[in-house]
């Protein structure tokens, strides 16, 4: 039953194929620590209660050094295959229905604030002329992340046919596409580094991927991540520095210019308005920091003019 979930997710629901194996793994750790608990030898779904899901988590959290947000995810993996059982006929009812995921603080997304960014985008504006792949390459990636605001494996998966009048097709989580708008400079862009690519012996057909290394094979997501990591250290950036950064940078910088939340919803190809809605708290956070700092009745704040040290104005 675990191979036709697996199937079912992949052809039916067409799950990416990241999140496709990660529930395979979910789904066959938690099967495989049930029939050494319970002694069996080979997978039995009907004979799992509700109990025994609560006894894994128990478990996952004692032994597996598991934030809360990461056992949570490996729940919903489980609760995805026992609702795909029960839909199926195989299980009475779903073991998991009434099982609740744990409550995990919601971080702030990181972003990197405009000043640097602009910094940033100067230091590799220049590499875009350049015929070296490489550095083409670090140009083209950080321009697109946080230009379009996509994320990695999406940037991964671009093809030449994905661009055409000015603007990129998307084909993001659950087989949904959108449509995002090219600046004049990113599409300039584009075509220098596809013209640096012929200058290397690198043609693309309309099927082949935008992005490719020197041999002229498509770019690997950890190559991706390893020039993000390498271009924002260089730059002076502190945090976290990955791909998912530049994509929170991008719609964070989009809401303070004041652009509509639903819009943003869209270019992020969010399915709900509340994911996007996350961005709104690091914009209240810097009205808040803004605040503390200039105003003159806010604690450290800078007094204003005429104003003694007891902060009453004479």
């Amino acid at each position: 039953m675990i191979d036709r979930f697996i199937a079912h997710i992949s052809s039916e629901r067409r799950l990416s194929p990241l999140t496709v194996e990660n529930y395979k793994r979910d789904v066959n750790n938690f099967a495989q620590w049930f029939n050494q608990s319970v002694g069996l030898d080979s997978f039995d779904a009907t004979l799992v209660s509700s109990e025994d899901v609560r006894n894994w988590m128990l478990y996952r959290l004692d032994t597996g050094n598991i934030k809360p947000a990461s056992l949570n995810r490996e729940l919903s993996s489980i609760k995805s295959f026992f609702g795909f059982l029960h839909k199926k006929g195989v299980v009475d009812k779903s073991v998991t229905t009434l099982i609740s995921s744990l409550k995990t603080p919601q971080p702030l997304p990181a972003f990197v604030v405009e000043s640097r960014m602009a910094e940033l985008l100067d230091d590799i504006r220049s590499l875009s002329y350049s015929n070296d792949i490489a550095e083409q390459n670090r140009s083209i990636i950080v321009t697109l992340l946080y230009g379009c605001g996509i994320r990695l494996a999406e940037l991964c998966s671009i093809t030449l046919s994905h661009i055409s009048d000015n603007a990129l097709k998307i084909e993001g989580k659950g087989d949904k596409h959108r449509i995002i708008p090219l600046t004049a400079e990113i599409v300039a862009r584009i075509e220098r580094y596809k013209a640096c690519c012929v200058a290397n012996g690198i043609f693309h057909k309309s099927d082949d991927k935008l992005i490719v290394g020197k041999s002229g094979k498509p770019i690997s997501r950890s190559t991706v991540q390893r020039i993000i990591l390498a271009v924002m250290s260089e730059a002076g950036i502190q945090g976290r520095k990955s791909p998912h950064i530049l994509r929170h940078t991008f719609a964070t910088h989009l809401l303070n210019k004041g652009v509509d939340m639903r819009e943003i919803q869209e270019l992020m190809g969010h399915s709900t308005l509340k994911t996007t809605q996350h961005y709104t708290h690091n914009s209240i956070k810097q009205l808040q920091e803004a605040y503390a700092n200039a105003h003159p009745h806010a604690s450290g704040g800078v007094k204003g003019e005429g104003e003694d040290k007891d902060g009453v104005n004479s």
